[in-house]
């Protein structure tokens, strides 16, 4: 019997650095977890590639894939749309390997509902000072924006007890150790395994 693989949720305020995070992971030789591309109505940044950071739609594309219940988890944030195809994660699970998924904290709490037996990981910055100078060192906001997505991160920081581990994003490399390393005991779990080594005595 295979064994199903581990659903990886990794999601944080934005500005936290999740993508930065999912892109050093990816960069490593021994990473084996498939990537989930998200969908976003937003416009690419400089440096982003369709099919690659996400699928960019309009919205009027994303609203129809919403009514054909094609989206484990979708959230409208900041006046755009971010969403996560289902058929890839379920069948990309059934075939023994492990999914992750970068996403905002909406869409983690749907993926939760849904996926309760997935790992999730909320990854928090240092202090809100150092999330403040993230963002606006990106140069992409507005004061306006900036001042939005704090507000937004302080309310999705309170829902930090929703997860199962929170990982500081002080230094991205340890960041990444950590995810790791979390993922590795999560395969280890009494809870994942036990039917399989209960088989084994049963074939003895």
């Amino acid at each position: 019997m295979q064994e199903k693989g581990l659903l990886i949720v990794l999601s944080g305020p934005s500005g936290v650095g999740k993508g930065t995070v999912r892109k050093e992971i990816f960069s490593q030789p021994d990473t084996s977890f498939e990537y989930s591309i998200s969908m976003t109505t937003r416009n690419p940044r400089e440096g982003e590639v369709h099919g690659v950071d996400y699928f960019f739609k309009s919205r009027e594309e994303f609203e129809e894939l919403i009514s054909q219940g094609k989206l484990l988890e979708y959230a409208e944030y900041v006046g755009n749309y971010y969403g996560t195809p289902v058929d890839y994660v379920r069948e990309t699970l059934e075939a023994g390997k492990d999914v992750f998924l970068e996403i905002e904290v909406k869409g983690a709490k749907q993926v939760r509902e849904k996926f309760p037996e997935g790992l999730f990981i909320f990854l928090m910055p240092p202090s809100l000072t150092e999330l403040k100078n993230r963002i606006v060192t990106r140069g992409t906001e507005t004061e306006d924006l900036i001042n939005n997505r704090m507000l937004t991160a302080r309310e999705e920081i309170e829902m930090m007890h929703l997860y199962d581990y929170v990982v500081e994003n002080d230094q991205v490399e340890l960041a990444c150790e950590r995810i790791k390393a979390i993922v590795t005991a999560e395969h280890c779990r009494r809870e994942r395994v036990e039917q399989r080594y209960i088989k084994l005595l049963e074939a003895e």
